[in-house]
């Protein structure tokens, strides 16, 4: 598992110049002479560069992957903190967990500088005190079988740098993301995930290209999590959670597509396993009543596949 080198103090703020996220990009230094379509253009050639920053990570990501994987696995929890834009998609991709794959809310928690009014509103002096970053994670209580992921495109952030120094202190399980190369702001983690996508078109504006590499790489470590925790089945989240109009139409499409039931008939055995589509293909692919398939289910930590062949 890569390990960044040893601590260093963040750029002092008014040396932050030199971060690759902070310089200016000379492909749009005409950006204001643009045209509509000209920008639209212009954005969509830059965003490209999201993709190679992604493939450029994709050890780390695994790893990353792996260690909350484990940590989950053993009743531990992941938190992702962050301050600003970065705050912000931590705490999206902790709340969308639950519909996705019937996670406990505490399972994936987001913590932003500021707290929940820093979500609507911009509250960016809050990220310069690493001894509140610490405190969010002593507020937690981080464990030693918790992973803590530190989101911050410019590395030098304090409030993250804080809490991920306490979290390591606490045993816990440390990941890094920034946006700049680990030369130009080292930090001490277990995981250190480099998103390098290069100068905005606006320059220091990293709710741009910044913010959408760090969306990517949050989609790519929870989701695939969640796959490797067996709250997938092929490509299906048959774990989602059965709340409303739309997530009962997903649930029926389902267990339509996974099974030879049609609509009516798929409607009622989701109804006989309490709205649970994991438990309901279990039961009818394992031809097994409600309790015999909760308890297949639960000796084989909720993996379906794992399940299924086991009965074969």
């Amino acid at each position: 598992m890569p390990v960044s080198s040893s601590i260093h103090s963040p750029s002092d703020p008014a040396d932050r110049g030199h971060l690759l996220t902070e310089q200016a990009n000379p492909r749009s230094a005409q950006l204001d002479q643009l045209s509509a379509i000209e920008l639209v253009d212009l954005f969509n050639q830059e965003d490209q560069r999201t993709l190679e920053a992604i493939a450029g990570a994709r050890e780390a990501l695994a790893a990353a992957i792996d260690a909350v994987t484990m940590a989950l696995a053993q009743g531990g929890r992941l938190f992702y903190i962050g301050a600003g834009t970065s705050g912000r998609l931590g705490v999206l991709d902790a709340a969308e967990c639950p519909p996705t794959f019937c996670t406990p809310l505490e399972l994936v928690q987001g913590i932003i500088a500021g707290g929940a009014g820093a979500l609507v509103k911009s509250s960016e002096g809050l990220e310069d005190v690493a001894a509140d970053g610490a405190a969010a994670i002593a507020n937690r209580d981080i464990q030693p079988q918790d992973v803590v992921v530190g989101i911050t495109a410019g590395g030098t952030t304090p409030y993250v740098r804080g809490a991920i120094a306490a979290a390591r202190q606490r045993g816990a399980t440390t990941v890094f993301i920034a946006c700049v190369p680990a030369d130009q702001v080292p930090i001490e983690a277990d995981i250190d995930i480099r998103l390098l996508v290069g100068p905005e078109l606006l320059a220091g504006s990293t709710r741009l290209k910044a913010g959408t590499v760090t969306k990517m790489a949050l989609n790519i470590l929870s989701t695939g999590a969640m796959v490797r925790l067996g709250k997938v089945y092929g490509n299906r989240m048959v774990d989602v959670a059965v709340t409303n109009t739309k997530l009962r139409d997903r649930a029926l499409r389902i267990l339509c597509d996974l099974t030879d039931l049609d609509r009516a008939a798929a409607a009622d055995l989701l109804d006989r396993s309490h709205q649970q589509v994991k438990l309901a293909l279990m039961m009818h692919l394992g031809r097994l009543d409600a309790a015999a398939a909760t308890k297949r289910l639960a000796q084989h930590g909720g993996h379906l596949r794992r399940s299924l062949e086991a009965g074969q």
